[in-house]
């Protein structure tokens, strides 16, 4: 079965990120990170030891949610899809725990400070998405990218990000791709809310996957070779935290 730090840990999703960040409003926001206060400089031993503790208090917190919650594993139904994402939503609230939007949000505005330029600005993007196993399933990169070349061909130059001319064009064209994709801003919580359900559903199909390949592995041993299987989504994930 599933280990504890499995149930909490990311699994990979096949999602498209349209983003948005500072200068670049890219194709729908589909981020709500709250920002993080910087620690107070700390210096060796004592910087390991609030990390281990503050590590640990997050991670006995999100496991004292699931301790609570009864956990369907099967991930074909849509009823038990929708719980265990309401429960992780819960151990991630009472444990401070960023979502994966907002992990995503943080790791761009993270590794994107600082770049002049538009053009470096958007293969920072791409490279974000590939690192992170997600797939550009609408197509948004190219079209930023032409978006992009459409601007720069009518300024004769490369759009520098402080540029505001430039920007407020390149927005306007970004504007223009939303449509073209069917985005729309009153939609980007139903946005969120997918995503968080795609993630649910693969870490159950994961779930279901461990559950079934250790019963294989018992059913092989003289003492169970009787022993019928139990379907899966009997098992209580909280029997095994």
């Amino acid at each position: 079965m599933a280990s504890a730090s499995r149930l909490l840990s990311k699994s990979k999703q096949l999602y498209s990120i349209p983003v948005v960040s500072q200068g670049i409003p890219a194709i729908g926001v589909r981020f709500y990170a709250k920002e993080a206060a910087a620690p107070p400089a700390l210096k060796g031993d004592e910087m390991l030891k609030n990390i281990f503790l503050d590590v640990k208090n997050k991670f006995e917190t999100a496991i004292g949610v699931f301790k609570k919650e009864k956990i369907t594993i099967d991930p074909e139904d849509p009823a038990a899809v929708a719980h265990y994402a309401k429960v992780m939503k819960m151990a991630r609230e009472k444990a401070n725990l960023f979502s994966e939007s907002q992990r995503i949000k943080y790791t761009i505005e993270t590794r994107t400070q600082g770049i002049p330029d538009a053009r470096t600005y958007l293969l920072t993007l791409k490279e974000i998405r590939v690192k992170r196993g997600l797939t550009d399933e609408l197509g948004a990169e190219a079209l930023m990218m032409d978006a992009l070349e459409k601007v720069e061909k009518e300024l004769k130059k490369p759009l520098m990000r402080n540029d505001k001319k430039g920007m407020a064009l390149l927005m306007a064209e970004f504007e223009k791709v939303n449509q073209k994709l069917g985005i729309r801003k009153e939609d980007l919580p139903k946005y969120e809310e997918d995503l968080e359900l795609k993630i649910a559903k693969s870490q159950l199909e994961d779930l279901k996957k461990d559950a079934l390949e250790a019963m294989e592995t018992q059913k092989k041993r003289e003492e169970f070779k009787d022993e019928e299987m139990v379907e899966v989504k009997s098992l209580d994930i909280r029997n095994f935290l």
